[in-house]
């Protein structure tokens, strides 16, 4: 189980994050929503590292993550993509997931000796380039990827690194329409894993609706709404924070 209890951070005389506890599950795909500006990847950073809180507490399988930066919370478990891809761009996509491979098995950096010496870990990156459909472009750089493949990527680097939760900032960010459909599928096949934790901020409710397990709100950086997704998007609040709609409005037409 990830947690975070009363999880604050403030930037001067703003809030950006205002005591938000709430856990999540092994075995389910929480989406977190909510209007622009609500504190969602704030929210986010707070709980991989990448920005320090204020208050409260983030803790995962009872390990108290607060103090640790992003490094060591990755290797406690969380494994985190961007909204920007965060990827090695002058190494291949082999390459790239080559280092997942070697970080995880704890096989250090010397790229020559490591992969002489360990057939396996090259078997396993080059399994995970099958998984998400990039083992035709193995020895491409990443830079020169299209988007949607530099997000496939990422998302095998993730995977490489075999995380027990899993942190998406909107994953489908910049896509065409065609590429949307292969990350939402490698999504559900993590999702068939109950022993993972998925956390999706997503503005796309659509794909909200279609992968989430659970929805929760956050609003002027404060939890709103908790629950299942049909429940959650019908309630006012959302209504009127995410949506835009105001229920009386609805009710009168």
């Amino acid at each position: 189980m990830l947690e975070t209890s009363g999880l604050t951070v403030r930037f001067g005389g703003h809030v950006a994050v205002n005591a938000v506890s709430c856990a999540f599950r092994p075995g389910t795909l929480t989406a977190i929503v909510g209007p622009n500006g609500a504190g969602k990847t704030t929210y986010f950073n707070l709980i991989s590292g990448q920005i320090k809180a204020t208050a409260g507490r983030v803790v995962l399988n009872g390990q108290d993550l607060t103090a640790l930066g992003a490094p060591q919370r990755t290797r406690a478990g969380l494994g985190r993509a961007f909204q920007l891809t965060n990827l090695f761009p002058q190494l291949t996509v082999l390459e790239n997931v080559r280092l997942a491979v070697q970080a995880k098995a704890g096989a250090g950096l010397d790229f020559f000796r490591i992969w002489s010496d360990r057939r396996d870990l090259l078997q396993k990156a080059e399994a995970i380039l099958e998984t998400v459909a990039l083992a035709d472009k193995r020895d491409a750089s990443a830079a020169s990827l299209p988007h949607g493949d530099q997000r496939k990527l990422e998302v095998g680097i993730l995977m490489a690194l075999e995380p027990q939760v899993f942190m998406f900032d909107e994953p489908t960010a910049g896509m065409s329409v065609d590429e949307v459909p292969v990350i939402l599928n490698l999504i559900r096949q993590l999702k068939q894993d109950p022993s993972k934790t998925i956390l999706l901020v997503e503005h796309k409710m659509d794909v909200v609706r279609e992968l989430s397990d659970r929805i929760i709100v956050l609003h002027n950086g404060e939890l709103v709404a908790d629950g299942e997704p049909e429940a959650v998007i019908a309630s006012p609040v959302v209504q009127q924070a995410y949506l835009g709609v105001n229920p009386e409005e609805t009710e009168a037409v």
